[in-house]
């Protein structure tokens, strides 16, 4: 039996699919393969970037698969070297023609950059809303953005992210930015959702995992989205697809919802780099 996958609203009157399928590090050559077999299983959330190198096959495989252009809700996100404005509309451009899309359901800054482009990411995320306001991106939002960071966008210009998307899984709860991020509106959007795979060997996740006849990715998953969060896991084997997509027809208890989240190590469990100092741009 499949199971509909929860919609969240966003702060700007649309909405997102909780659970999405990521193709983080998934060669252009297994992309189309991967992104048909989630859209065959069910996924109606594809999250890409142009720093992943592989827009245009996310692009094809929405194409190929046969599906509605409007049944399927695409993510990409600005490449760090394209920060100024004149520059990001560029790249902006080359997303939808990469893609062979008229428009994105989801545009984001990958990464705020602080210590480049003389941390001025709010001309960049003014641009952004050029993208929103002419229609070409339906939502806006940034990626990897600190409390700080977020606050001078509140405090500087005049449209709130739609989306946050962060490092957030059960070694790193990140729980500074989530609360801030759902104080202000802000949905909240978990990358690296099982600590790339460390969380998976957990005696705690094996053991609830045991205890409620699921896989421990399933329980991971499934704590993410009880937590209120967006999640999109990735996988090339079309078995793995399949599992991370089947976790609506269960629930975890408060009590073990709670026992996940005390596996929270603070900033020792961050696997990914921090957001204040990640300087890198691809040459």
């Amino acid at each position: 039996m499949a199971y509909p996958i929860p919609n969240i609203s966003l702060n700007d009157g649309n909405t997102i699919p909780q659970l999405g399928f990521g193709v983080f590090q998934i060669a252009p050559t297994d992309t189309v393969r991967a992104v048909r077999t989630a859209l065959d299983v069910g996924y109606r959330h594809i999250d890409t970037a142009e720093m992943y190198g592989n827009e245009a096959e996310v692009g094809q495989a929405v194409r190929e698969s046969g599906l509605d252009r409007r049944e399927v809700f695409v993510t990409s996100k600005l490449n760090n070297g394209f920060h100024r404005p004149d520059v990001a509309r560029r790249a902006f451009d080359s997303t939808l023609a990469a893609l062979k899309m008229d428009y994105i359901d989801l545009f984001l800054i990958h990464w705020p950059l602080p210590t480049l482009y003389d941390g001025d990411y709010v001309s960049t995320w003014r641009t952004l809303e050029e993208f929103r306001r002419d229609g070409r991106a339906r939502s806006i939002g940034v990626s990897n953005f600190q409390v700080a960071h977020l606050e001078r966008l509140a405090a500087e210009t005049g449209t709130v992210p739609a989306v946050n998307q962060v490092e957030v899984h059960p070694y790193f709860g990140n729980e500074e930015v989530r609360g801030y991020d759902h104080g202000h509106g802000i949905v909240t959007e978990a990358w690296s959702p099982i600590a790339q795979g460390k969380v998976l060997d957990d005696p705690t996740v094996s053991e609830i995992a045991a205890q409620v006849g699921r896989t421990p990715a399933q329980v991971v998953l499934r704590w993410h989205v009880q937590r209120g969060d967006v999640v999109f896991p990735k996988s090339t084997t079309p078995s793995r697809i399949e599992e991370n997509f089947r976790i609506f027809d269960f629930e975890l208890d408060d009590a073990t919802m709670e026992r996940l989240t005390g596996l929270d190590r603070g900033e020792a469990g961050r696997q990914g780099p921090n957001p204040d100092t990640f300087d890198y741009v691809p040459a």
